[in-house]
């Protein structure tokens, strides 16, 4: 797994403590990966992380890159900023992270549903600050109601997942865990 050593060099380029729990968003896959560092595992160990779950997923169909405004997913050092949705039933759609009513009920084409994971991004310069911070270009990890677009690039910059796979995500994944998301396969 090549993208855990270059996650593990950006980690220790800005002085970052590794999570116990790391999501991997390989945009040549089209999948997330979820994996979880054992307990005794030292942080930044070759072998520290073990898959939890695979997620088929969606990233930007405008392909990758950091600059505002061009609808592309980000690449690099994240984290989770917010976790928005708590609580709210499956199939809540979003505008501007406010519920605004439901899928199954006048939004069937909602492009952001049920939960929502803020990313922020940790690498100044790169994908924080200035035209190319994640957090300000609204880049998240969320649910969507046309779901047959999964496994193939159709966003316009986030990460798309499955209401079945991203409900226990959201649940079990700890606020400020890192994510990584990489162009490798």
């Amino acid at each position: 797994m090549r993208f855990l050593t270059d996650c593990r060099i950006a980690c220790r380029r800005h002085h970052i403590r590794p999570t116990r729990h790391l999501l991997v968003a390989c945009v040549a896959r089209q999948q997330l990966l979820w994996l979880v560092r054992s307990p005794l595992a030292p942080p930044l160990a070759p072998d520290a992380y073990r898959l939890h779950r695979r997620f088929t997923a969606s990233t930007s169909r405008f392909g990758i890159g950091q600059v505002r405004d061009t609808q592309r997913t980000p690449l690099g050092l994240h984290r989770i900023g917010a976790k928005i949705g708590q609580g709210w039933p499956v199939g809540t759609a979003f505008r501007a992270r406010v519920p605004i009513g439901f899928t199954w009920n006048g939004l069937p084409e909602a492009t952001i549903a049920h939960r929502i994971l803020w990313l922020d991004g940790l690498e100044p310069g790169f994908n924080q600050g200035g035209d190319v911070d994640t957090r300000s270009r609204f880049i998240y990890i969320h649910g969507l109601a046309d779901e047959p677009t999964l496994g193939r690039p159709a966003s316009h910059g986030c990460v798309h997942l499955a209401a079945q796979d991203l409900l226990p995500l959201f649940d079990q994944i700890p606020l400020h865990s890192l994510v990584w998301i990489t162009a490798r396969s």
